[in-house]
């Protein structure tokens, strides 16, 4: 998923979720990320119907959900979603971050 800008966590499980119930359409369910999700994964969250979103660290370079944007609970879309932040924020930070640093290191080679 490298070369896929749109290869993003939330967006995998929502296809995988979706394949797996035959619907794209997740009535009723949560979704827990260690970031924010970005305003492309919040689009998505809102067009899948996702209830509440938890999340541990704030992003904000690329929040869509309260630090740089707000799209969870805008009254001009179809969909609200319940956003639930800071969750182990301390410990979803470090593990996000020690992602990015690998992932930079195997980009390098």
């Amino acid at each position: 998923h490298m070369n896929d800008p749109t290869a993003h966590a939330e967006i995998l499980v929502l296809r995988q979720t979706g394949h797996y119930v035959q619907n794209y359409r997740l009535l009723n369910t949560t979704l827990y990320v260690t970031i924010e999700p970005c305003v492309m994964c919040m689009g998505a969250i809102i067009h899948a119907r996702v209830e509440r979103v938890v999340f541990g660290a704030h992003d904000p370079k690329w929040g869509g959900a309260g630090s740089l944007y707000n799209l969870a609970d805008r009254n001009y879309l179809n969909h609200s979603v319940k956003v639930i932040s800071g969750v182990c924020e301390k410990e979803c930070r470090e593990m996000i971050q020690s992602f990015f640093r690998e992932k930079r290191k195997s980009v390098a080679r």
